[in-house]
C-alpha cells in the first residue's frame, strides 16, 4: 500500500524573534515491510536543512533561521511503500522466556530495558501491574498481547488529558491519556518483564472501516517488543493492535524525549502559540497544499498554548 504524508507545523509569535534553532524528526524510516520513496522538507521563512542519522538510525533535519520573524512554517510531505506484515502466531513455546533471556544475555538490548525518561518504575506502575496481571508467564507473546489489550480496557483515550511533558502516573491516576502515554506506560510494564522494549513515533492511516479511537489530524506513538523468532513486534495499545499495514513508522527511541517531531529554541521576550495538521492518505488522493495550510487563516481549533516559562514549549508537539 503506498501512503503520502503531510505533516504541517506552524509556530506563531507574539512578537518577532531574531532567530530560530529546530531540529525535526519527520522523514519515515525504510526497514522491515516499509520504504521511504521520497521526502521533501520545506520552511518559510526559507531555510536551508541539512541531516544527520543518529545512533538508532533515525533521520534528523535541523536548521538556522537567523532573521527576525514572527511566524515559522514547516512543512513535510512523505511517500511510503508499506507492505502487510508477517502474520503473528498466537503464542510461543513455554520455552520462549528462556530463550529471549539468553538472546538478551548475548545481545545489546539493555538501553531498552533500562529506565528512561517517561518509562520508569514508579509506585502507582507497580499497583497498576498487579492489578493487571504483568508477570512472567505462559509465554511473552501472550503476556503482551493480553497486556495490549488490558491496557485499551483500563485507560480511556482522551485528548489533551496530559501534557507532552506529563509523567506517567498522571494518566495512571485518571485513567485517561493519550498515545503517548500508552505506550509509555506499556514500555515500563514491559521492561519490567525483562523484555526490551521501544518506543515508535510515526502515523496511523485511519479509514471509515476501521474504528480507530487515536485522533485523526496528529502523529501517533506505540511500542515495540523484542521476542525470541520475531524479533522486534510492534503493539498499539491506544487501539488494541498488532501493528500492521497502516501504521507508518518515522523515529524510534527509548521513549519520546528521544524523538520529539518537532525540538528547538528561538532568540526572543515573547509568547508561542503552536498548530499542527497531519494528513495521511492513499497515494495521489493529498489536496493541494494551498488548500490545506493558509499561513494567515485562524488555526485556533489547532493550537496549544504552551507557557513561555517552561521549555515544553520547544517540544511542540505532542502525539495524541
Amino acid at each position: 500500500m503506498f501512503y503520502s504524508i503531510r505533516h504541517i507545523t506552524k509556530f506563531q509569535y507574539s512578537g518577532p524573534v531574531s532567530e530560530s534553532l529546530m531540529e525535526v524528526r519527520l522523514h519515515p524510516r525504510t526497514e522491515m515491510n516499509q520504504r521511504c520513496l521520497s521526502f521533501q522538507l520545506s520552511v518559510s521563512p526559507r531555510a536551508r536543512a541539512t541531516s544527520y542519522r543518529d545512533y538508532l538510525g533515525n533521520t534528523v533535519h535541523h536548521f538556522d533561521v537567523p532573521g527576525p520573524h514572527q511566524q515559522l512554517v514547516i512543512v513535510s510531505e512523505s511517500m511510503v511503500d508499506l507492505e502487510p506484515p508477517v502474520q503473528l502466531p498466537f503464542s510461543l513455546p513455554n520455552s520462549a522466556w528462556s530463550e529471549l533471556d539468553s538472546m538478551v544475555a548475548n545481545g545489546d538490548y539493555w538501553e531498552m530495558l533500562m529506565p528512561s525518561h517517561f518509562s520508569k518504575p514508579t509506585p502507582a506502575l507497580e499497583d497498576l501491574a498487579g492489578k493487571l496481571g504483568v508477570m512472567r508467564r505462559d509465554n511473552p507473546l501472550r503476556v503482551l498481547r493480553e497486556l495490549n489489550t488490558s491496557l485499551y480496557h483500563w485507560f480511556e483515550y482522551v485528548p489533551k488529558s496530559t501534557q507532552v511533558d506529563s509523567g506517567i502516573d498522571e494518566a495512571i491516576e485518571a485513567q485517561k491519556g493519550v498515545c503517548q502515554d500508552f505506550a509509555h506506560i506499556m514500555i515500563a510494564l514491559v521492561r519490567g518483564l525483562r523484555v526490551p522494549c521501544r518506543y515508535v513515533s510515526g502515523y496511523l492511516f485511519h479509514s471509515k472501516t476501521n474504528p480507530d479511537r487515536s485522533a485523526e489530524g496528529a502523529s501517533h506513538a506505540w511500542v515495540e517488543a523484542f521476542l525470541p523468532g520475531l524479533g522486534w513486534v510492534g503493539f498499539d495499545p491506544t487501539n488494541n493492535l498488532f501493528v500492521g499495514d497502516r501504521h507508518i513508522r518515522v523515529a524510534i527511541g527509548r521513549d519520546y524525549a528521544d524523538v520529539p517531531p518537532t525540538k528547538g529554541v528561538f532568540k526572543g521576550s515573547v509568547k508561542s502559540e503552536l498548530a499542527v495538521a497531519v494528513r495521511v492518505a492513499p497515494r495521489d488522493t493529498l489536496p493541494p497544499i494551498e488548500e490545506e495550510l493558509n499561513v494567515n487563516e485562524d488555526w485556533s481549533t489547532y493550537m496549544e498554548r504552551e507557557d513561555d516559562e517552561d521549555q515544553k514549549r520547544q517540544q511542540q508537539q505532542q502525539q495524541q
